[in-house]
This record gives structure tokens, C-alpha cells and sequence, in this order.
């Protein structure tokens, strides 16, 4: 494990609770990505990266993924206030969420375990804003939730699950893939829980998945095969229109 950030940003008591709990990990630490750009005794499997950082995370991302190819990506920061906004954090691809330092020591060793198993982690105070303005009933444009058109089928009129998906059923089903909860995707989206959960039913469906965690393997699988395109601009442009 890596960590990159001043060196009085993560105590030694802490770095030492963490090699307790994943005895097969030892932890090592730089001030920055560019000092984190360089090749370490053992693989690196995870980078906790101080949340100032993340625009150097998108400068260094090339690099790092070439180092460092199992790595996942996430950032730390001292407590759940916002210091970095949901559109940002989303929108960094190879961020896997934010983990506040001001956890509970076994569930902040928890949530450290969940991103090593591929898991994803966002605190609810990144969508405080969201939420409020919803509360308020904030007047002004109103925000634009609408995926892109979806292209046609290929020429060789091959069969495509994700053709079957409406662009409402797209949009919930990025948010599910990148780990939020229900009630989340409906404040975000402005809709019931319960709407949300019908609309979840009929991607489960759709996609022939089990369950929503199959759903979310689809997803990942589609936007890292020759569907990258498609359906990773559909969450990209689905943050930026209504994430900031």
C-alpha cells in the first residue's frame, strides 16, 4: 500500500493498525504523485491519495496505471467535509471514492478492505449539496439528467444488451456501478426509492444478471471491453451535467 500525502497526515499508530489488519501489506509513503511514479519492492494494490492531490492524480494517470497496474485508487481526506466535489471525484475514472481520516478506526480499516476487494466508497457528505438543493427546492434551469442519444446497432446487427437499456435505466445503472446506494441515485435523480428500485429490476432483467451486483459486473466489463466508449461517457457525461 502506498500513501501519498504530507508526512504528518497519517500517523504512525495508524500505519501500523493497518499492517496488523492486512499482515501481508506493508505501507510505504511519499508527499506526491510524482514521488509515487517510481517502482517499490513489492506491488502496489492500493494508493490512498490526499484528496488536494486530485488533479495530479488525472496528470499522473498514464504513469501510474504503467507502474503500478493493479493499484487501485482512492483519496483520503481529514473528515467528510466536502474538500473535493462528487463531479470531480466521478469523474476521475481511476479514483475508486473517498475515505475520510476521521473514521472509527474498524470501520475506516473496513472501508480500506472493501476498495482492496474491487469495492467502491463514497461518504454521504459529497452529496449534501445535492440533497439540500433538492430540500430547498432550489428554483433556477432546471438540471439535465439525460444520457446521450444511444448510437445504432453495428452493421453486423449484433445483439447488444445495453441497445435494450433506456437512458434513464443507463444513468442508474452507472450510479449502482459506481456503489451508491438507492436512496442516493433517487436524491440525485430526483425520484422515489421505489421508483429507482423498479427501474433496477427491469436492468437486472435486461442485462440477464442475478442481481444488482451482476448488473454492475456487466457495466464495468462493458465500459473496459469495445464498449468503453459508449457506456463510460454515459457516467462521465451523466456527472458532469448533474453531479456539480
Amino acid at each position: 500500500m502506498l500513501i501519498v500525502a504530507p508526512a504528518d497526515f497519517v500517523s504512525e499508530s495508524l500505519i501500523f493498525a493497518i499492517e496488523r489488519e492486512f499482515h501481508w501489506i506493508t505501507v510505504d509513503q511519499v508527499s506526491t504523485l510524482a514521488d509515487a511514479c517510481v517502482g517499490f519492492d513489492a506491488p502496489v494494490s492500493l494508493i490512498l491519495v490526499e484528496a488536494k492531490q486530485l488533479p495530479e492524480v488525472a496528470a499522473q494517470s498514464e504513469r501510474l496505471a504503467l507502474l503500478h497496474p493493479s493499484a487501485q485508487i482512492m483519496l483520503i481526506q481529514e473528515d467528510g467535509r466536502q474538500e473535493v466535489s462528487i463531479r470531480d471525484v466521478v469523474t476521475a475514472r481511476n479514483v475508486r471514492g473517498v475515505l475520510p481520516m476521521n473514521l472509527k478506526l474498524d470501520v475506516w480499516l473496513s472501508v480500506v478492505r472493501l476498495v482492496l476487494r474491487g469495492g467502491e466508497y463514497f461518504p454521504l457528505s459529497l452529496f449534501e449539496p445535492i440533497i439540500e438543493r433538492r430540500r430547498a427546492g432550489a428554483t433556477g434551469p432546471a438540471v439535465s439528467f439525460d444520457a446521450p442519444q444511444k448510437p445504432q446497432a453495428s452493421q453486423e446487427n449484433e445483439v447488444d444488451d445495453f441497445d435494450e437499456l433506456t437512458e434513464r435505466e443507463l444513468q442508474i445503472l452507472a450510479m449502482v456501478a459506481r456503489g451508491l446506494q438507492n436512496k442516493l441515485i433517487a436524491a440525485a435523480l430526483g425520484l422515489s426509492e421505489h421508483t429507482v428500485k423498479i427501474h433496477l429490476h427491469n436492468i437486472i432483467t435486461k442485462l440477464g444478471a442475478h442481481n444488482r451486483t451482476e448488473a454492475a459486473a456487466v457495466y464495468h466489463k462493458r465500459r473496459d471491453s469495445g464498449g468503453e466508449r459508449r457506456v463510460g461517457d454515459v457516467a462521465v457525461l451523466h456527472a458532469q451535467q448533474t453531479l456539480s
